[in-house]
């Protein structure tokens, strides 16, 4: 069976693993646009502090493809997809047969109306690619100042990663607060005001009207905002122009069923592009999950694909926020503390005896076990207060059940199997059971883990 993934991202990257791991007789080929190997997306701003390096980002190492009896084919991409010959044609000419096709095409970056943009200016970047941030990086020094158009959570992250490196960074936000997309006006005005604390510039209710590349933004209020670099962080939407040209049902995504078919049964979609039940979220938990699925159904299996809500997270200038569920919701009790001094905030919207969202700022105590609550759809303890500042909680998985890292479905019992199977530390917990290679929240519970079982201790 000949399978091709138009996709080399995280959903493409982690189905060609799957496919290879399984030995199934299956021969895979994957055609990605950039030239470099595919990268963890979600950490990408953390080359701009240097915190993580271009290897480090790295999904697969070097020659990972021929080892595994991959077909990988970067620096090119899918351009037509012939149906009826089940063949597609690729950007540099070549034809590649197919049996079952799988677009993983992602999604691409929003480009608001403003006059002068355009992603490929000098000092103008989107902030999607490794070269985007590496190129990013060569414009910064300490002199530099920087304008980031957009407040949800990319942009933050991104404004974060920046002020590592400029003398100034100014967010653009034209609703009245930040991530107007997942917070209620309490949330936004504390996160707003723990962005000012940590040096940021926020902008609220401003729009730009004029980019001059290299120089600066001209708002809608006449005013100038100075910059060497522009990053226009305004959202993605799903690529779905191939499976349009395609012929391809889409509404806000590609149409699947829940075995990931599209209404070509010989054509799959999974990841940013796909729409499964819901439009695409952009997580990374989902997107895996869908290649899990997708991987058994192309090797014979009879899986099928749930969504499962993911959580939204900001983490960034020492930030934990965490929203599940709808968490402006405002039907049912609705439970709101506010400590703008402190930095933190709690909302809990409350259907009966269960969550149907939350929004914990500066809590993050609370927001672990909150999250199995909301996704477990489990009921809520009497004492909503003890539940919003984690205290009193109510029993999770026990132990050894207990979930670590949420995008690959890592649980302790499975770390604890890893260490006794001889990986003594984080980065060799990390490399055999994957937890921390997604969001990377995680992270410091693997440490912490590690150190626990090194200790002697029981977990």
């Amino acid at each position: 069976m000949k399978v091709v993934i138009a996709g080399y991202g995280m959903a493409g990257a982690r189905l060609a693993e799957l496919l290879a791991a399984r030995d199934a007789g299956v021969e895979v080929t994957v055609i990605g646009a950039e030239a470099r190997p595919a990268a963890n997306r979600v950490l990408l701003s953390r080359l701009l502090t240097g915190e993580l390096t271009e290897t480090d980002l790295s999904l697969h190492e070097p020659g990972w493809a021929p080892r595994s009896g991959v077909d990988l084919r970067t620096g090119t991409s899918v351009s037509h997809v012939d149906r009826d010959g089940r063949h597609v044609l690729l950007s540099d000419g070549t034809h590649v047969p197919y049996d079952a096709l799988v677009l993983a095409t992602g999604s691409r970056p929003v480009l608001p109306p403003i006059e002068g943009l355009a992603p490929d200016a000098p000092g103008v970047t989107v902030l999607r690619t490794v070269d985007d941030f590496l190129g990013a990086a060569a414009v910064l020094d300490a002199e530099a100042r920087a304008v980031v158009l957009g407040g949800g959570v990319l942009g933050l992250e991104t404004a974060f990663a920046l002020s590592r490196r400029a003398t100034s960074v100014t967010v653009v936000q034209p609703s009245g607060r930040l991530m107007d997309r997942q917070l209620d006006a309490g949330a936004a005005a504390i996160l707003n005001g723990l962005c000012r604390r940590h040096g940021l510039c926020t902008v609220l209710g401003r729009g730009a009207v004029r980019l001059y590349p290299g120089e600066g933004v001209k708002l809608d209020d006449g005013s100038f905002l100075p910059a060497e670099l522009t990053v226009v962080a305004a959202g993605v939407r799903p690529d779905t122009r191939l499976a349009e040209c395609a012929g391809l049902a889409v509404d806000g995504g590609v149409l699947v069923d829940d075995r990931l078919r599209t209404t070509d049964p010989a054509i799959h979609a999974i990841g940013d592009c796909a729409r499964a039940t819901v439009p695409p979220q952009g997580l990374v938990a989902p997107a895996w999950r869908q290649a899990e699925v997708l991987a058994d159904v192309l090797t014979g299996g009879d899986a099928r694909y749930h969504h499962s809500p993911a959580p939204t997270r900001l983490r960034a200038g020492n930030i934990d926020l965490t929203v599940v569920g709808d968490g402006r919701a405002e039907t049912g009790e609705v439970l709101r503390f506010e400590d703008p001094a402190g930095g933190r905030y709690a909302r809990l919207a409350v259907d009966g005896d269960r969550l149907s969202g939350a929004i914990l700022l500066g809590l993050d105590d609370a927001a672990a076990r909150i999250t199995q609550l909301h996704d477990g759809r489990e009921p809520l303890p009497a004492d909503r207060i003890a539940l919003m500042f984690g205290r009193s909680l109510p029993a999770g998985p026990a132990g050894a059940d207990a979930l670590v890292c949420r995008c690959n479905g890592v649980t302790e019992k499975s770390l604890v199997d890893a260490w006794r199977a001889g990986a003594a530390d984080a980065a060799a917990l990390t490399a055999a059971t994957r937890a921390g290679t997604g969001c990377g929240d995680c992270a410091g519970r693997v440490a912490a883990l590690t150190a626990t079982l090194n200790r002697g201790d029981t977990p």
